[in-house]
């Protein structure tokens, strides 16, 4: 998988946009950034498609700009011209899919059934669209057509909305899914930019869940922690459960054994994607301790810490 589609992996969300007016992409562009989702496929549809690409990557340079709707390889170059960094189509058109292979472009064209599938394969690709996602079968058919084709991955679009995209991300086969319920046409034409950034924070938090975790609490030694453990329970009633480096008073409070990073201890919180979590919060200029990452047997991200504190605490990410 190219280093584009890795990071469209990592947004989770690939707002899928309509431009009409070219006074409404810088606007547009804004509105996603400051919702937290830097990325967008411009639907190359309109008139101003091209324009509003070279606008937006040139304008807002952390944005990852591709373009959409994409039907010929002339429209291909035109894109790519005006900046667009991936392709994506609603079929699967082998002249274009091979003319963006060749030309080392990131393309993901739709697909709906199996034999699109094999296509694709034979073409070299490891990512396709599932388009439209809902109509044609939705997560399961994705599930289903993901048993046979191991090595393939999916990006669907096509009647996600904030209801159901945790159904489909939940799978850890799709890197992405494609969804305009965030920039409804009807609000950029009415140009509720303020809305459009709402609605942006609205599906990043539904898709990262964040929720607190516990409490972790610096003891200077063992016998401290023990007795601060013992504290809770003695009050609250608490299970008293003790690891290699520290004893939890129920789920809500971890008491460190010896101090360890944050002033006074930290505080985690639990994310339903924390790589995810960890590229949203990278988008906004937190700065994360890589050192601290663990993973687990499979090499996936379990837990890591950002560097900055807060009132003394550090912040501990989770995967749920």
């Amino acid at each position: 998988m190219s280093n584009i589609l890795e990071q469209i992996g990592a947004y989770g969300i690939v707002p899928v946009v309509v431009v009409n007016k070219i006074e409404d992409a810088r606007p547009l562009a804004k509105a996603l950034c400051d919702g937290g989702l830097p990325v967008a496929e411009v639907t190359f549809r309109t008139a101003c498609a091209k324009e509003a690409i070279s606008l937006m990557t040139k304008e807002f340079p952390q944005m990852l700009v591709g373009a959409g709707t994409v039907l010929t390889t002339e429209q291909v170059d035109e894109a790519v011209e005006a900046g667009a960094k991936f392709i994506v189509s609603p079929g699967l058109n082998p002249k274009v899919v091979k003319y963006c292979v060749d030309k080392g472009i990131p393309v993901t064209p739709g697909c709906a059934n199996p034999s699109d599938i094999e296509q694709a394969i034979e073409l070299g690709l490891n990512v396709v669209k599932i388009f439209p996602a809902e109509a044609v079968g939705g997560i399961k058919l994705i599930k289903s057509m993901a048993g046979p084709y191991t090595q393939m991955r999916f990006m669907p679009t096509g009647g996600i909305n904030a209801k159901n995209l945790n159904d489909y991300l939940s799978f850890d086969r799709i890197i992405a899914c494609g969804g305009s319920w965030m920039v409804d046409p009807k609000l950029v034409e009415a140009g509720e930019f303020d809305k459009i950034t709402e609605m942006t924070k609205e599906a990043v938090t539904q898709m990262l869940g964040f929720e607190l975790a516990h409490v972790g609490i610096n003891a200077e030694t063992e016998t401290a922690a023990s007795e601060i453990a013992a504290g809770f329970d003695g009050l609250f009633n608490t299970s008293v459960k003790e690891g290699n480096s520290s004893i939890f008073a129920g789920k809500g409070i971890e008491v460190m054994k010896s101090p360890y990073l944050g002033a006074k201890g930290h505080i985690a919180y639990k994310t339903n994607y924390i790589e995810r979590a960890v590229a949203y919060l990278k988008a906004k200029g937190v700065k994360i301790n890589e050192e601290s990452a663990k993973y687990n047997a499979k090499g996936k991200l379990t837990a890591i810490y950002l560097e900055e504190e807060i009132g003394g605490f550090a912040i501990h990410l989770l995967q749920k």
